[in-house]
């Protein structure tokens, strides 16, 4: 999938494509900005499907692509549409050169899809989307034991500190946030289940706020980054 496009020269693009067998490549599409070039359509954001790239020298050269999925309907509205690069930047910050992103790559497809469909609350998406990732990427907090004492039952607290729950015996310090036993369960859900089944729940507004509340300690305040569409996203929808 193409996960970001910059203009080079006159009639070139650079592409950075997310794929299952090298990870994360950036390459260059001659002539791909030329109205008639076969490369216009397929060298754009979210284009999912086959490429063909070429190694040179020092850099890929991408010659051919077959696309099965244009998503489209992401551009209909802006704010899905910033929602939609939102995820592509996720997805460009993790993923790495000549490493197996294949779990990355099928979770942002997916994501887009549920995205496209219009059936799930954005917001929900966004957050299953972020707490999905960092499962992927090995750096989720731990929703299922204690991080104090790994009792595995009366978990209603969440600490950034502890980069977990914490039972109601242990929540003692500073910090702690509330978590009503629906939206651990949600969180739990969000971790543990395949990933077909991802996006096929809702929830109410209540757990949902709850959920947005632990992802704002963890996700992005915890990472060395600014996502600018992050920031788009926020002036659009609020």
């Amino acid at each position: 999938m193409v996960l970001n496009v910059m203009p080079i020269g006159e009639c070139d693009k650079r592409v950075t494509v997310l794929t299952k067998e090298k990870g994360k490549i950036t390459a260059f599409a001659k002539g791909a900005r030329r109205p008639t070039s076969q490369l216009l359509a397929a060298a754009s954001p979210f284009s999912f499907g086959e490429f063909e790239l070429f190694m040179g020298r020092s850099t890929y050269q991408l010659v051919k692509a077959s696309i099965s999925n244009y998503f489209r309907e992401l551009s209909q509205d802006p704010t899905t549409a910033c929602y939609g690069f939102y995820f592509l930047e996720i997805a460009d910050f993790y993923a790495q050169e000549h490493n197996d992103e294949k779990e990355l790559l099928k979770l942002l497809y997916q994501t887009l899809r549920a995205l496209g469909r219009g059936s799930i609350s954005p917001r929900l998406i966004r957050r299953v989307f972020e707490l999905r990732t960092l499962s992927v990427e090995g750096e989720c907090p731990d929703f299922f034991a204690c991080r104090l004492c790994g009792a595995k039952e009366g978990l209603s607290w969440f600490s950034p500190a502890r980069h977990g729950m914490a039972c109601n015996a242990c929540a003692r310090e500073n910090g702690f946030v509330p978590v009503e036993e629906s939206a651990l369960y949600a969180m739990q859900y969000i971790v543990s289940s395949k990933l077909s089944k991802l996006y096929t729940f809702t929830v109410s507004e209540e757990v949902l706020t709850t959920v947005e509340r632990v992802l704002d300690l963890i996700f992005p305040a915890g990472i060395s980054h600014e996502f600018h569409s992050l920031e788009i996203l926020k002036a659009i929808a609020g």
